[in-house]
């Protein structure tokens, strides 16, 4: 009889040991299962929008911080050598760089180098003129049709707001511009593509552009790849937003009216019911 529940006891021993075994198993299949959804999920969300973007600070990130402006007129100088032959920049025109990155006079000789399209004349002609202010800055192809063929099949896309529209647009410019490298060990770049793993998919139709001293800057700063890099991508921060700085200085404006008009109002509540709250009241409980 004892030999019995004895063996009665290990069995229940064994089998309350493989159901545990199975539940850590179990247990250990879910984790496993998680870990790889979860790393799954990393790698298509790393396709889809690319390598995550280193951060970086910036001039012009403080509550009342301004831009950088003659980072922004070098941005420009880059844009204008190296972007423009591709990227048009239709939202901004050169009156918008006079008082940012150039005098007037500075921006008219600009203007006048190009020549616009105008008209018609008295006899219903169209003409050629020079530039004016209030042009708008020329795009390099006539529509999105002529880009295309120039540039085997890709768009090359307006670049007045990509600091807007692309997540953390100012970082992702920075990283991509300087992103460029060989392709990963197994990994196979398309024909007329470039690797860079800060582009969603990994790769580019347009190549690497900055080089050292590609660009001569008028203040004689030295052109690295990463000076210009940096110098470009504050040009299109601002051109994405040009109103920034007076929209910040009129902020600190009205901070400081309300400021005023806080204490103000704080000392009028307590001088209008000072009378009151100073009363002395009297119960006279034997009358």
């Amino acid at each position: 009889m004892r030999a019995s529940l004895r063996d009665l006891a290990r069995r229940s021993a064994a089998i309350a040991s493989r159901a545990r075994g199975d539940k850590t198993s179990t247990l250990a299949a879910i984790g496993a299962a998680a870990i790889g959804a979860t790393a799954a999920v990393a790698v298509a969300d790393e396709a889809e929008h690319g390598l995550h973007l280193p951060q970086y600070t910036w001039p012009h990130d403080g509550l009342f911080s301004s831009y950088d402006h003659a980072s922004v007129r070098r941005g420009h100088q880059v844009y204008t050598q190296v972007c423009a032959a591709c990227h048009s920049l239709n939202q901004i025109a050169y009156r918008n760089l006079v008082g940012v990155a150039y005098t007037e006079a500075e921006a008219k000789a600009l203007a006048e180098e190009v020549e616009v399209r105008d008209g018609p004349d008295d006899t219903g002609e169209m003409f050629d003129r020079p530039g004016k202010l209030s042009d708008g800055i020329p795009a390099p192809y006539a529509n999105e049709e002529g880009a295309r063929f120039a540039n085997n099949g890709a768009y090359p896309p307006d670049l007045s707001l990509m600091t807007k529209a692309r997540h953390d647009g100012i970082n992702y410019v920075f990283a991509l511009l300087l992103g460029y490298r060989e392709p990963p060990a197994g990994v196979e770049v398309p024909g007329g593509m470039y690797y860079n793993p800060y582009f969603p998919g990994g790769f580019i139709a347009m190549p690497k552009m900055l080089v050292d001293g590609g660009v001569e800057y008028d203040d004689g700063t030295p052109a690295t790849e990463t000076q210009m890099a940096k110098d470009v991508t504050t040009f299109l921060a601002w051109a994405a937003e040009p109103e920034m700085d007076d929209r910040k200085l009129m902020g600190a404006k009205w901070i400081f009216a309300l400021s005023l008009v806080a204490v103000q109002a704080v000392y009028y509540k307590r001088w209008a019911w000072s009378h009151l709250k100073s009363r002395k009241l009297v119960v006279d409980v034997v009358r």
